[in-house]
């Protein structure tokens, strides 16, 4: 039996995924391998169109790799599972459920968890996000940043091993971004989990997480990985500070150097124009 490292929880092995009929498939991410560390919140950034909502999809267990293999606690994720969820950029809410209904409704459906224990660990979480006056009001009774943390709690609640959000505070305002930027900081900081984190903001990539994963053009693949070593407690204002400033000046060079590929002309595209002139 292989051995596990216990402070990898999720690993992914030269994974590649392709969409298409063979006269015009296009491989979207090629070779990626990557390693989701215990308790340590894991960024994800590339260029615009790069292929990361795919590699969302393949670390949920929507879409399952052509080539490599992805293992969850040493074992390979075949499919959905609860101990890897989604927080995705479009609020998922019932609209038709109360915050505590929303937050319970999972639980309530696989019917894992005792009502009475259920009902604390929901009532718990609900406090723990902040809307404990706020659990029985509809989603569209609450604010931006009120779903945004009703989400998180209806995912937390599930104690899952690995916590996957897909550009979840993409969409508010700045004002209400920031605050949930603060808000998931402490979140982490007060019980260590284990993220996630994909982004098109590379300053909040560097303010919330351990390392950052900078993609490459598509198709996807592990460009550079970044130590993000800024000590913890943090906060917004240390944005501000010289090592922030080169993690992001270092970063932004690999994205615009990645993205300038996309106006070239790549490999890809010639080989979909070839293969489309053939077929025609």
């Amino acid at each position: 039996m292989e051995e596990v490292n216990q402070s990898d929880v999720m690993i992914l092995e030269n994974v590649s995924k392709s969409f298409g009929e063979d006269w015009a498939r296009e491989t979207i991410v090629k070779d990626l391998s990557l390693t989701i560390k215990r308790d340590q919140l894991t960024a994800i950034v590339g260029p615009s169109g790069c292929g990361k909502s795919t590699i969302v999809n393949l670390l949920a267990g929507f879409e399952l790799p052509d080539e490599g293999r992805i293992t969850l606690e040493g074992k390979p994720l075949l499919g959905p599972s609860k101990d890897s969820l989604v927080v995705f950029q479009e609020t998922a809410l019932m609209p038709w459920l109360t915050t505590y209904q929303n937050v319970v409704f999972g639980p309530q459906l696989r019917g894992d968890m005792p009502k009475d224990e259920l009902k604390r660990a929901a009532e718990s979480i609900i406090d723990t996000v902040g809307l404990r006056e706020f659990r029985d009001k509809y989603p569209l009774q609450l604010s931006g940043g009120m779903q945004r943390r009703a989400e998180l709690a209806r995912a937390l609640i599930n104690q899952p091993l690995v916590m996957i959000m897909d550009e979840p505070f993409r969409g508010l305002d700045a004002m209400t971004r920031q605050l949930m930027q603060e808000f998931y900081l402490r979140l982490c900081e007060q019980e260590a989990r284990t993220n996630v984190f994909v982004t098109s903001e590379l300053e909040e990539a560097i303010i919330l997480a351990d390392s950052i994963v900078v993609l490459s053009n598509k198709p996807a693949s592990v460009r550079e990985m970044l130590q993000i070593d800024l000590p913890r407690p943090r906060n917004l204002d240390m944005l501000n500070s010289t090592e922030a400033y080169e993690y992001k000046r270092h970063a932004m060079e690999i994205l615009h150097e990645e993205a300038m590929k996309s106006f070239k002309g790549t490999d890809t595209n010639s080989d979909f124009l070839e293969a489309y002139s053939r077929r025609a």
